[in-house]
């Protein structure tokens, strides 16, 4: 599979950091509903709410701050009906529904993932019981390393004009510098293509008809959707035309553990089928999205690998500080 639609749903990683740190050693916590906040950090302390009920700002690692968003930091959300843009203040409700309000998505984000390649993993998790998983991404896993994942304007970018509805682009993969281009609406957020950073005779320029929703609002446990979409454009400088379909479904929730902390998520289940003539290809990613933060984690299986858990994954990402 060509890795212009490997990494789709781990770009989801819009990412509002927050956090604060303990007044001492002592842990608060060990899962998030320990909280007020909704949230536990990796060293047992948990997120502290201000006096507008919302948790204040953090650093995002590598250099990145999140609480100055003029040099391209993160800003965190309002808590209900959170004001993406107004850069507000954000605490979990943990009702079991994430609306678009309640998640950052917008050009201007960054947040740091660490990533590994062809590792072991059962995706099934540890049954906490009444439905509910436990994952455990803490690590180290072979090969890990860190990549920085930011959300760019596409304004000025040499396939702006083709894509005028776009909110922004991200990388797809670790493996890869291709760009999705991807579309904030009411109710969704839509992948409307791939291209590659640079054009010249080797560009990508792909189109989706329709748009893919890579997440469709609200989220709730027992959700599903999904499209048919026709891709055509250049691929590496190759006229291509072929057919994608994407079915996903909110299929679990629970809590999922990395070295920034227990997030309560909802794990979105979406298997992929490319057919490019006679061939057809499938892959099976997680996404992992948390109330405030969006995605968390995201697991991608070995192309072909169609079960509904996955032991061998291609790649995995999460959240770390």
């Amino acid at each position: 599979m060509g890795v212009f639609s490997r990494g789709v749903f781990g770009a989801l990683a819009a990412v509002a950091l927050l956090g604060g740190c303990a007044d001492n050693g002592t842990p608060q916590c060990a899962v998030g509903a320990d909280c007020a906040s909704g949230m536990c950090r990796a060293d047992g302390s948990c997120v502290p709410l201000d006096d507008d009920a919302g948790p204040g700002p953090v650093d995002a690692g590598e250099g990145t701050d999140a609480s100055a968003p003029g040099d391209g930091g993160v800003e965190p959300m309002n808590d209900g009906g959170a004001d993406v843009d107004g850069g507000g203040l954000c605490a979990p409700n943990h009702d079991g529904t994430i609306t678009a309000s309640e998640i950052p998505l917008r050009a201007g984000l960054r947040a740091t993932f660490r990533v590994a390649t062809d590792v072991t993993f059962d995706t099934a998790g540890e049954d906490l019981g009444g439905g509910r998983r436990r994952w455990d991404l803490t690590g180290p896993f072979p090969g890990d390393e860190s990549q920085l994942v930011e959300t760019r304007d596409p304004a000025g970018a040499w396939y702006a004009d083709d894509f005028p509805g776009a909110s922004y682009v991200t990388e797809l993969s670790v493996e890869s510098d291709l760009l999705g281009v991807f579309a904030v609406e009411a109710d969704s957020l839509d992948l409307l293509g791939v291209v590659s950073p640079e054009e010249g005779f080797t560009e990508t320029h792909l189109e989706n008809d329709p748009a893919v929703p890579a997440l469709q609002f609200p989220l709730a446990l027992g959700d599903s959707w999904e499209t048919t979409t026709s891709v055509s454009g250049l691929a590496s400088g190759v006229g291509s035309f072929y057919t994608e379909t994407y079915e996903s479904e909110v299929d679990r929730a629970g809590e999922l553990v990395t070295s920034f902390g227990t997030f309560e998520v909802l794990r979105i289940r979406t298997e992929l089928t490319r057919t490019v003539g006679l061939a057809v290809t499938t892959v099976v990613t997680f996404a992992f999205v948390a109330e405030c933060f969006g995605t968390v984690a995201q697991m991608r299986g070995q192309d072909y690998d169609t079960d509904q858990e996955l032991g061998e994954l291609a790649e995995l990402r999460r959240l770390v500080p």
